[in-house]
């Protein structure tokens, strides 16, 4: 049965190709799961209990750093971490690598994720607009994957070394549930990795009228406050770690009010009586 035209489909006709390609999204999320499944070992000796090791190269580049500048009693410079990992309940393990699996093949299929989601909404744009589909989807990728790395060599190792080696008391050992290490790795690769993905976010707002260069530059000092807050929390209590970790979100910020403006300028050129208009 041939597709209908966009203009001719119900709402019923649009909840229906949604649910398919929400069916295909989960079949390769599942797949891709399935593999990182059968890849045991390495997803967790090698990328999950990487950052706990001292030889992590983050930890190599910071340690060499910081004696460089003169700190010989570093953090980042030690044998091993003063913390052990462990599961405290029956289902823990087997738990852990189901659910790791599944946000595995969550970050290994994105970039069929993005293809499948703008086949959904790709119909309702001009055609100009779905011949930058692939352009879309490439660019989408690689700063969703850049931010997965931003993620999980800079802020985990960051996080790991600070809050695994700070304690209240030499009273008190630190061993960590496999879940709450787990879940710190996880939470910040994935949200470094949607972090990233904030130009791509500010050209669909402006595209709609909701957001405008003027309104991001009149906020930009908010935005600073605000990157600064989140580095504070993210990241250990000191001004360096929450430099490495705000620099690359204000770079995207600024890089978005660019996009914003291009998207305007050319608008503008297409629609001169109907200029996109300014929010406050």
């Amino acid at each position: 049965m041939a597709k209908k035209n966009v203009n001719e489909m119900s709402f019923l006709d649009h909840l229906e190709d949604l649910r398919w390609h929400l069916v295909r999204i989960c079949i390769a999320v599942v797949l891709c799961a399935v593999v990182a499944f059968l890849f045991k070992s390495f997803i967790f000796d090698v990328i999950i209990l990487g950052p706990k090791d001292m030889a992590f190269p983050t930890y190599r580049w910071l340690c060499s750093a910081s004696q460089l500048i003169g700190i010989e009693d570093s953090s980042f410079c030690g044998e091993s971490f003063p913390f052990q990992i462990q599961s405290r309940t029956l289902a823990g393990q087997f738990s852990a690598h189901l659910w790791t699996s599944i946000y595995a093949g969550f970050i290994i299929s994105f970039p069929y994720i993005l293809y499948q989601l703008w086949a959904f909404i790709s119909p309702g744009m001009h055609e100009n607009e779905r011949k930058h589909s692939g352009g879309f989807i490439v660019i989408s990728s690689i700063l969703f994957f850049l931010g997965v790395l931003f993620g999980y060599y800079i802020v985990t190792p960051l996080s790991i070394n600070f809050l695994g080696t700070y304690s209240v008391s030499q009273e008190v050992h630190n061993d960590f549930d496999l879940a709450s290490y787990i879940g710190l790795v996880r939470a910040t690769v994935i949200a470094s990795g949607l972090i990233f993905e904030l130009p791509i976010i500010i050209y669909f707002l402006t595209k709609v009228g909701l957001v405008t260069p003027e309104f991001l530059k009149k906020y930009r000092k908010y935005a600073l406050v605000i990157v600064l807050i989140l580095s504070a929390i993210i990241t250990p209590p000191d001004i360096a770690s929450q430099i490495i970790v705000a620099i690359p979100i204000l770079i995207l910020y600024q890089v978005s009010i660019y996009i914003s403006k291009i998207v305007v300028q050319r608008e503008a050129k297409k629609n001169p009586d109907n200029k996109i208009t300014k929010h406050v």
